[in-house]
């Protein structure tokens, strides 16, 4: 594809005045056409699908593809490229690979199975909240809170120690970050991938009651994957798994102490519908996911009126489809009593996110738990002096200093 220096760049950076919203240019985007071309970071372009139906059409569409080994796709950055052109995960595949290694997972993340794990998850959140009120005051809620409830709950799930977190959380924030090269990209990947094939194959002769046992017993001493096949399916849970909950916990979290009415209607309700709607709005209003669902086409077809041709690369902010009026209306007030059914935070089509279930349960917990057991909660600084991760592809704090 040509480049364009009139196509604006992409991603974008959130600078609005409210550190919730999406890019101020992406807005623009949406509100004068549904498709745009935007330019990436080496220089191609690629189709930038704005508005909600057409991202989920797009997104369902049998003429598109998620296989980054295809020329053109549009990668986020050099690192990953590098990283999934090499190692690529199970988002980066199509069928019948990709639903062969899904249909493998599918069983641990229904609702019904992960359902059992609130009462696992309630007695981590506590845990965890108990130290942070015998700690200091003002706490940073990311590292005391917010980073450690999913990274303990996908350790416990997967298997993997928690005494390890600190050396799988820097190689994770390695892999989510735009701005590394790819020479640090991939040895973070390298370390991780080493970590749990050695992890693995201790699970192969010794399984215990967890996930990664159980694939390891299923699939690598039947020899129907390797284990390097199944520490790259282990890091792709490990990581998805933590990065996202944890600055889904951190920025609903901030956004509620500045909405003292929406925190009012949480700290109120009673019945697990009226939580877990709070919390679909939480995930639409916030959308943290913010280097856009990447595809390319495989064939020509008609999108919004316009052709895209085989080959072209395509980016789906669902951050934009979460915010157009035209599915929810007055999209950028925070309503925890909305309506929020078929929301994009964890995409849409064959690639929705797996772990969506484990994610809702996460926040249902820790959002109510923490302002039931911390009502006085606070931000301890100027809203004003907070930074936020735009260098990865997921959105929250860096910090989030609060007292009570």
């Amino acid at each position: 594809m040509s480049t364009s220096p009139q196509n604006p760049g992409y991603p974008m950076r959130r600078t609005g005045t409210c550190p919730f919203d999406p890019a101020p240019g992406l807005r623009e985007l949406q509100r004068d056409e549904p498709l745009a071309k935007v330019t990436l970071w080496d220089g191609t372009t690629a189709w930038a699908v704005t508005r909600y139906d057409d991202q989920r059409a797009l997104l369902a569409h049998p003429r598109i593809s998620s296989d980054a080994s295809r020329p053109g796709y549009p990668h986020i950055s050099a690192a990953t490229r590098q990283v999934v052109t090499t190692t690529p995960g199970i988002g980066q595949m199509d069928d019948p690979e990709h639903a062969r290694l899904r249909r493998m997972l599918t069983g641990t993340f229904t609702v019904r199975r992960i359902e059992r794990l609130r009462p696992a998850v309630q007695q981590i959140v506590h845990g965890l909240i108990d130290e942070m009120l015998a700690g200091p005051a003002p706490a940073d809620l990311v590292n005391a809170f917010a980073l450690a409830v999913p990274s303990l709950v996908i350790c416990e799930l997967l298997g993997v120690p928690y005494v390890d977190h600190e050396f799988f959380q820097r190689n994770s924030k390695i892999i989510v970050r735009r701005d590394r090269t790819p020479e640090d990209t991939v040895r973070a990947q390298r370390a991780l991938l080493d970590y749990l094939g050695a992890l693995i194959a201790e699970k192969t002769a010794d399984p215990a009651d967890d996930l990664l046992s159980a694939l390891a017993v299923e699939q690598v001493a039947t020899g129907a994957m390797s284990t390097e096949q199944l520490a790259t399916i282990g890091m792709m849970l490990l990581v998805a798994g933590h990065e996202t909950t944890t600055n889904m916990i951190s920025l609903g979290t901030l956004a509620l102490l500045r909405d003292p009415d929406q925190l009012a209607l949480l700290k109120a309700a009673e019945e697990p519908g009226e939580i877990a709607t709070a919390v679909e709005e939480l995930l639409r209003y916030l959308s943290v996911v913010q280097a856009g669902l990447r595809r390319i086409a495989r064939n020509d077809f008609e999108l919004a009126g316009q052709i895209i041709r085989a080959g072209e690369a395509i980016v789906v902010p669902t951050e934009l489809g979460n915010r157009d009026q035209r599915r929810f209306p007055d999209p950028d007030r925070l309503d925890l009593e909305r309506d929020v059914r078929g929301h994009l935070a964890f995409g849409f089509g064959v690639h929705q996110c797996l772990g969506q279930s484990l994610a809702r349960l996460e926040l249902q917990v820790t959002y109510t738990t923490l302002f039931r057991r911390i009502p006085t909660l606070r931000l301890a600084v100027d809203p004003a002096s907070l930074s936020f991760a735009h260098e990865q592809f997921i959105y929250g704090p860096h910090e989030l200093p609060v007292a009570w």
